[in-house]
């Protein structure tokens, strides 16, 4: 049992070992990143990882904010400061919720495709020929996805940011009895600009996440169908728990 044990432990550490080794050699072909055909798949995948996911991304964010402003604000009624909910749903969605959302989001659909993608073609023999041909593989596929994510996550962030206040405001106005003008007057008082810092921060970490997960677990398929099935469920899987383990340290870590 302990042998056991300390296999898996071995692999494990031996495939996250692989992983980071292949997000920082997927940095270093970042130089290249102007050259036409990697520029263009860049844009592609941030096209791909943006657009594409706005419609759940806006649904999730906007009924998360007002769920948050209903649950804080009737809370806050008991004592007499539902005025206050714009305060508390801002700073709550500018650290937490708005990159774990798009975070959560992103990697169930976007990271899903990615791990999907990779393990097919790493079945069928595509990474193969790509080596063949002298194409790395790290260059031509990681890093167009690592760079999109990473600059796209932020955005995307901004944007569930300003869905779930708005979505808070409604509330607050519709079942609370709270203006927008009250509402948006604490929300802009108290939150500070290191609120919305800290959250880009953790989207652009977990977007590397994301894309670390998913491209190794493409690589690392085997048997077939199966193997890409199996792929994409550890990938969504893994995702998730290292989104929220890394968010706890970095919500520690930037604790004020």
């Amino acid at each position: 049992m302990i042998a056991s044990l300390g296999r898996r432990v071995l692999l494990g550490c031996r495939q996250v070992g692989r992983a980071v080794m292949m997000t920082v050699e997927g940095f270093g072909y970042a130089r290249l990143l102007f050259r036409p055909r990697l520029f263009h798949e860049t844009v592609y995948q941030m096209y791909f990882s943006s657009i594409k996911s706005l419609g759940v991304l806006s649904i999730v964010a906007l009924f998360t904010g007002m769920i948050l402003a209903l649950q804080t604000g009737l809370e806050l009624r008991r004592f007499g400061q539902e005025v206050y909910i714009g305060t508390a749903v801002t700073v709550t969605i500018l650290r937490e919720m708005g990159p774990f959302m798009s975070a959560l989001i992103i990697a169930a659909s976007v990271g899903s495709s990615y791990a999907a993608q990779l393990g097919t073609m790493m079945v069928s023999e595509e990474i193969a020929a790509l080596e063949l041909m002298s194409i790395n593989p790290v260059r031509f596929l990681v890093t167009p996805r690592l760079i999109a994510l990473l600059v796209m996550m932020p955005v995307l962030t901004v944007y569930a940011d300003l869905i779930g206040i708005v979505g808070g405001a409604v509330v607050g106005y519709t079942q609370l009895g709270v203006s927008f003008a009250a509402y948006f007057d604490n929300a802009t008082r108290f939150a500070e600009n290191k609120d919305l810092y800290v959250g880009l921060f953790k989207a652009a970490v977990f977007g590397v996440i994301i894309v670390t997960v998913a491209c190794h677990q493409g690589f690392a398929t085997t048997e077939g169908a199966v193997g890409v099935g199996r792929a994409t469920r550890k990938t969504v899987v893994i995702s998730f728990l290292c989104i929220l383990m890394v968010g706890y340290m970095l919500t520690r870590l930037f604790y004020r």
